[in-house]
């Protein structure tokens, strides 16, 4: 669950349950403990629970989340010898989501913010990948299954889906942020979006409500561009050596090849946001 639908999905609650499931939101970012993966699945049912106005359910939900949450932290404590695995040097909630991390050096680096997002494909593999001048960065990767919602303009929709990846790294996305994509058809919907056409969508994409019952991934982008007339969206020419539009594209490409292969996909991507990051601060201080 991302954040965006986290805190969306908590407005549903009445004030003793949502300050109840906010407190327990941490469990709902993916995590490699089992334990605390049980926490996040017990509050997302009960946040699942509230929506179709299941209240009473949500309650038993919430108190089973808050035991085995009370239980890890005793274990967590009597365990005195027991040490997390390290992050990465640099890298920000890598333990948390392990498709998303920053590079710390320049997570200071001040508003405006530039952003840059790309999709690959390749066969029944895909991927897309942003990074942001701030360090931020994230890859995915999507080998669609036998009912997919894409339509005939792949490419095109995960190029939307790209930018509405990058947006959601942010609980609400920065003031003035230019996000820079190398394709006029998904520039051309960003346009259109912000201009108040939110209906407008690629053919053939389906626009039916997703297994969970939420809006599909463009019309929520779609309503959170329209509401922020703050956001730059810009043409950026692809493979021009353009520092952060190459960043995201070796993201995105690196996201569809993990599909079938194996490899530290992790280490990789930072090193890579790194060297470009680095080449595009030099450039601008210059």
């Amino acid at each position: 669950m991302r954040p965006d639908e986290f805190h969306r999905a908590l407005d549903l609650l009445p004030a003793p349950l949502h300050d109840r499931a906010h407190a327990l939101r941490t469990y709902v970012k993916p995590r490699p403990c089992e334990a605390c993966q049980a926490v996040g699945d017990a509050v997302r049912l009960a946040l699942t629970a509230a929506h179709y106005d299941e209240f009473g359910s949500a309650v038993q939900l919430l108190d089973t989340a808050g035991q085995l949450a009370a239980r890890h932290q005793l274990a967590c404590r009597a365990n005195l010898f027991a040490e997390p695995a390290p992050e990465p040097a640099g890298a920000i909630g890598a333990a948390h989501d392990p498709s998303r991390g920053q590079v710390r050096r320049w997570a200071g680096t001040p508003a405006p913010l530039i952003a840059a997002t790309d999709a690959s494909w390749k066969g029944r593999a895909g991927g897309i990948g942003y990074v942001v001048s701030d360090g931020r960065y994230g890859l995915r990767s999507r080998r669609p299954g036998r009912v997919d919602p894409t339509g005939c303009s792949r490419v095109l929709v995960s190029e939307l889906r790209a930018v509405e990846f990058l947006l959601t790294a942010y609980d609400t996305p920065p003031a003035r942020v230019t996000v820079l994509v190398d394709s006029l058809p998904a520039l051309n919907y960003l346009h259109r979006w912000q201009a108040g056409e939110s209906g407008a969508m690629p053919a053939g994409y389906d626009l039916r409500p997703r297994h969970n019952g939420g809006k599909p991934t463009l019309v929520r982008l779609a309503d959170l561009v329209g509401a922020r007339p703050d956001l730059t969206f810009a043409h950026v020419k692809a493979h021009a050596y353009h520092a952060l539009n190459e960043a995201a594209d070796s993201l995105a490409h690196m996201a569809r090849r993990r599909v079938d292969e194996s490899f530290d996909v992790q280490a990789r991507a930072r090193a890579l946001v790194e060297a470009f990051l680095r080449e595009w601060h030099v450039a601008i201080a210059a």
